[in-house]
């Protein structure tokens, strides 16, 4: 994960200085077991590793940062996570249409994210990476893993010239993926 993250900085650092710019500061191991305590949750070490590299980009940016998403700070991650969990049973009445067990990492203003499964929901996979979206009953799991997520982000810098870095563009072809799932 470190040499992806490292990679990753300088993809964004070179191709994109002004989005990088916007990137906050990373968190440390202090507030990661104050968020941890306060959410009473214990994060993968892979994703202590993402948030220890940045903090999700200014709410000011509304650039995206992958497949039109923007990068949530991880403290809002948690706490958008929260708030969807307690809405399980009552808003969300079909079996993951929320998952206690995600943790949205990107978001696309709309009430859609980009979600880190804690638990592997349908695979068994934990640590894979699923997409929610709020008004329908696809989730589809884009990623095995976060790194695999990253790594092909960064290969996206790496094959495609510095214009196609518009306001939309999307990581795919993961080997295996997505994996598509419908809930009833």
């Amino acid at each position: 994960m470190e040499n992806t993250l490292q990679k990753l900085d300088q993809n964004l650092s070179s191709l994109r200085s002004e989005f990088y710019k916007t990137l906050q500061e990373p968190v440390n191991d202090t507030i990661i077991e104050s968020l941890e305590k306060k959410y009473n949750i214990v994060l993968p070490e892979d994703l202590k590793a993402l948030y220890k590299w940045k903090n999700g980009q200014e709410n000011s940016n509304f650039e995206s940062f992958v497949n039109n998403s923007m990068f949530i700070a991880l403290d809002e991650a948690l706490d958008i996570a929260s708030e969807n969990t307690s809405m399980i049973g009552f808003d969300f009445e079909i079996e993951n249409w929320w998952n206690a067990k995600w943790i949205p990492l990107f978001h696309n203003g709309g009430g859609d994210y980009i979600c880190y499964d804690c638990e592997g929901t349908f695979t068994g996979n934990a640590g894979q990476i699923i997409e929610f979206w709020h008004a329908d009953n696809d989730r589809n799991v884009i990623a095995p893993n976060l790194e695999a997520f990253l790594s092909q982000l960064n290969y996206y810098f790496e094959k495609n010239e510095i214009t196609a870095f518009d306001e939309y563009f999307e990581v795919e072809k993961i080997q295996g993926y997505p994996k598509e799932f419908i809930i009833r």
